[in-house]
């Protein structure tokens, strides 16, 4: 009895004292996040180190394969941001890399004294319309260091260049929660000093005051370095930047839900649509405005955004928060080729949450547990849309091609893999009779619908 008292005080001890990894800021920089910090994408970083640490610089050249490139840096003064919350304390810096030649290699390293970051390289956008290619990830959140890690470095294994990644919200799973950014910065490590990221923050980046009132989580204006053009209070989290001829849109429909029908943000979005001299219009936010979540919906989001995608014509809209993944529109069906007005909407997951699937009428594709990240390249006159499962098999795949005043959609879904539709493994464990019935009944009328198109 004694012996298995001692054993139980110290399996108790343990886990007690058992904590998730800190991941504490020290006095060499970490948390190195490449961005656009401007209308015009001029690539900006933010750093961390420890509290100690009270300035910051960027030393940044042209990169050259001598090793000697470095006598030709200069230096940019870093601006400081403290941070102090839940028994972190740290110092965030950041810079706006200005006056750079566009379409050049650079290599830059932050840091001061002796205590410097590795160089690391990335390239200016063009200053013309040539083409690109950007990664687009659904809500990462849980388990991000242990599974998380495989989607965003296979997406960059891929075998394609990238210009930027894009994150439709929940990077993390409680947005106050520093080792979890520990944790989204461990899974892509050095690739964010290299890549440019733009974010747009979900629910899962909010927290309740005491009051119960929601905010966005202290640590993202810190960690990212966003064009300071949206409405006022939403600096950083509702913004835009134009890309090489492509005009992208962050919103932030947390914050709309908080407003209600106070929200600037449809009046601040039409004026970014009516006043938008670019070819293309690819807009990002975390709620979907069709669910590919089974039981989820967001009329009042729809009703207020929708429209406006419509009348302005926009091309593509990429969301997150069901955990499973969508692709269709408010398109009839029928056709694989159609000329079509308004986006095309995405809903898509990369970590390992998983939804049950809506099948929903405006669904064309759909996944359920399935860790996917996409691949979407622009042009002058297309944008070819494909989405990879993280073992890196086709999932979906589409073309917006703009030609003659004409847009046409051409769907190659049929070069994919088997859709998979079945619901997660944790689901199914628990449906009743009930349950299956209703599955089947929803799977039925999504294949006839699709049999009548494919």
């Amino acid at each position: 009895m004694c012996n298995f008292r001692l054993l139980v005080s110290f399996i108790l001890l343990f886990s007690l004292s058992a904590k998730a990894q800190e991941f504490l800021p020290t006095e060499y920089p970490d948390r190195i996040n490449l961005t656009f910090g401007k209308q015009d994408a001029t690539p900006a970083v933010t750093w961390r180190v420890s509290a100690n640490i009270d300035s910051g610089i960027v030393e940044i050249a042209p990169a050259k394969a001598d090793p000697e490139f470095t006598r030709k840096k200069f230096s940019i003064e870093a601006k400081i941001n403290p941070y102090d919350d839940g028994g972190v304390k740290a110092h965030f810096f950041s810079a706006i890399l200005d006056d750079l030649e566009p379409d050049s290699l650079y290599a830059y390293r932050v840091g001061k004294k002796e205590r410097w970051s590795e160089w690391f390289h990335f390239r200016t956008p063009s200053d013309k319309n040539d083409p690109f290619t950007f990664l687009y990830f659904g809500d990462a959140q849980n388990d991000l260091k242990s599974l998380w890690s495989r989607t965003i470095r296979q997406a960059n294994l891929h075998g394609k260049k990238i210009d930027f990644m894009l994150h439709a919200g929940d990077l993390v799973n409680r947005g106050v929660n520093d080792p979890e950014w520990g944790e989204w910065f461990y899974a892509g490590g050095w690739l964010y000093g290299m890549i440019p990221s733009i974010a747009t923050p979900g629910n899962h980046e909010f927290y309740r005051d005491d009051n119960g009132d929601r905010h966005l989580t202290p640590l993202w204006q810190p960690t990212f370095e966003f064009p300071q053009n949206g409405p006022e209070g939403l600096k950083e989290s509702v913004y835009y930047f134009d890309y090489q001829g492509c005009r992208f849109i962050s919103l932030n429909t947390q914050a709309m839900f908080e407003a209600e029908e106070n929200s600037p943000q449809p009046q601040w979005l039409e004026s970014v649509l009516k006043n938008n001299d670019q070819k293309w219009t690819i807009v990002t936010f975390h709620h979907p405005i069709y669910s590919s979540g089974y039981g989820r919906d967001n009329p009042d989001l729809r009703n207020a955004l929708k429209p406006l995608f419509e009348k302005y014509d926009v091309d593509l809209v990429l969301q997150g928060h069901d955990h499973a993944y969508g692709r269709g529109g408010n398109i009839p069906v029928g056709l694989k080729n159609r000329n079509i007005k308004g986006p095309v909407y995405v809903v898509s997951v990369s970590g390992p949450k998983m939804y049950n699937l809506s099948m929903g009428e405006w669904m064309d594709r759909g996944a359920a547990s399935t860790q996917l990240y996409q691949i979407i390249d622009v042009t002058a006159d297309q944008i070819n849309f494909a989405s990879y499962t993280v073992t890196g098999e086709l999932y979906d795949q589409f073309e917006i091609i703009k030609r003659d005043h004409q847009k046409i959609f051409i769907d190659h879904q049929e070069r994919a893999i088997e859709e998979n539709v079945q619901p997660p493994q944790r689901y199914q464990e628990r449906f009743s009779d009930e349950d299956w019935k209703e599955f089947q009944n929803r799977f039925d009328a999504y294949k006839e619908k699709k049999s009548k198109t494919y």
